[in-house]
């Protein structure tokens, strides 16, 4: 027998150390070679860690939420031969020095500290019924029909180290998320409801931040510091493009659906011209605001793991079938877990929607280091004059959050104003 530490290797782009965000196994679990080990994040985007060996896992580099530096120890796993070691620490640092000149400076194991290994405890989990213990064994991700069970590697990760059957829990879309898992646990527990009808209080739970929701807090708190926000909304008369978007899709063919937010980036963009101080980025240690030609739009999306801002390059330079599906594309990359790096930053000007929840008018919290965020609102059906007389319209509330820093009242207004003519004359969207 022997022991192999497995260090955390270099996972590129100068990145000192990572946070685990999940472990797939637990201290006595046996894992094989090129199975999932742990997820760790760093600031650019969440890596899976497979185990280069197949043994039992006896030591393990810390819990959920914790820092890892490059280098250190991830885990232990005892072997049932002997297996070359991995790189020591030193080896690890003499490496990234080599490519680092100056980095000399500042070792590997002190850029952060490395956690005292911890042996997980097992958990608890709720008592099920007869029918779910004698289901058919889905640790193959296959439910007892050999349907693939489809949940992210969180939710996954949760439900391994409670002992719950994904294959048991009943999805409300097409796959498992959080919140289905909290109804089955909730069932399965006696959590549900009294017979007299009147629901029991849920018990409490604290829940650490970690992962994307730490980053996110982090992010969103630096931005509402940093940033002097103020926020305009604008009433707009959509019955026009909303037929224009219905005289579409029953044209299209084989291209995708269009929603409105296609339209809205087409207007976003052909007014940007006019309003540069939009369409920017401040840095504000040197103090320079730099006005992009370009618009890199990005899409605020939810995912499982927490808001994600996937971005459409050059969006000005497509029409609204290619948006669409642009738009199809990155929203499914980033809920499944694939979108790259390069898809999730150097965005220039951010779209947030809460879609179908609508909402009367947003104060959305732009997107450091950006300058402006535009949030369109849910579309209602009311009355208005229009001269003598009254006809039904689809009206919209347009937000528009910015830095005050950089853009004036006038001109955030006044962009709001260009882009209301061209979304109540959609024809304009398609003239040269």
């Amino acid at each position: 027998m022997a022991r192999y530490s497995f260090r955390l290797p270099d996972i590129g782009e100068g990145i000192a150390e990572a946070e685990i965000v999940a472990w797939h196994v637990r201290v006595g679990d046996r894992i094989e070679e090129d199975a999932q080990l742990a997820d760790m994040m760093t600031d650019k985007a969440t890596v899976e860690m497979e185990s280069p060996v197949t043994g039992i896992v006896v030591e393990l580099a810390g819990e959920v939420g914790d820092m890892v530096a490059i280098g250190s120890t991830l885990a232990v796993i005892e072997t049932e031969g002997d297996v070359a070691e991995t790189p020591t620490e030193e080896a690890v640092e003499e490496e990234i020095v080599a490519e680092n000149p100056g980095a000399e400076e500042i070792s590997v194991a002190e850029s952060a500290p490395t956690p005292e290994p911890v042996r997980a405890e097992p958990v608890e989990a709720p008592s099920l019924s007869p029918e779910a213990k004698n289901s058919p064994s889905t640790s193959s991700g296959q439910t007892g029909h050999g349907k693939p069970v489809l949940a992210s590697p969180a939710v996954r990760a949760r439900a391994h180290d409670l002992g719950v059957d994904l294959s048991q829990v009943q999805a409300e879309g097409d796959r498992v998320r959080h919140a289905d898992l909290d109804a089955f646990l909730r069932y399965s527990a006696g959590q549900g409801y009294h017979a007299s009808g009147a629901s029991r209080a849920r018990a409490d739970e604290p829940v650490k931040v970690i992962g994307m929701r730490r980053k996110i807090a982090e992010n969103m708190a630096a931005s509402k510091r940093a940033i002097p926000h103020f926020t305009y909304v604008e009433e707009m008369d959509v019955t026009a493009l909303e037929a224009m978007r219905a005289d579409l899709n029953a044209n299209r063919g084989q291209r995708p659906k269009l929603t409105m937010l296609p339209f809205l980036i087409v207007a976003i963009c052909r007014a940007i011209p006019q309003f540069p101080m939009i369409n920017a980025r401040y840095d504000d240690e040197g103090g320079v605001v730099t006005r992009y030609g370009a618009v890199h739009l990005g899409m605020a999306t939810q995912t499982d793991a927490g808001l994600m801002v996937p971005v459409i390059r050059d969006a000005q330079d497509k029409n609204v079938w290619q948006l669409a599906s642009e738009i199809t594309r990155l929203a499914e990359a980033a809920r499944t877990g694939k979108a790259k790096v390069e898809e999730l930053t150097g965005g220039t000007l951010t779209v947030t929607s809460l879609g179908p929840l609508g909402g009367i008018a947003t104060t959305p919290v732009i997107n450091r280091p950006e300058v402006a965020i535009i949030g369109p609102n849910k579309i209602v059906e009311r009355p208005v004059f229009d001269g003598d007389d009254i006809r039904r319209a689809k009206l919209m509330n347009l937000s528009i959050s910015c830095d005050h820093r950089v853009v004036d009242g006038w001109d955030a207004a006044s962009y709001v104003q260009a882009l209301k003519k061209l979304i109540e004359t959609p024809v304009l969207l398609f003239a040269d």
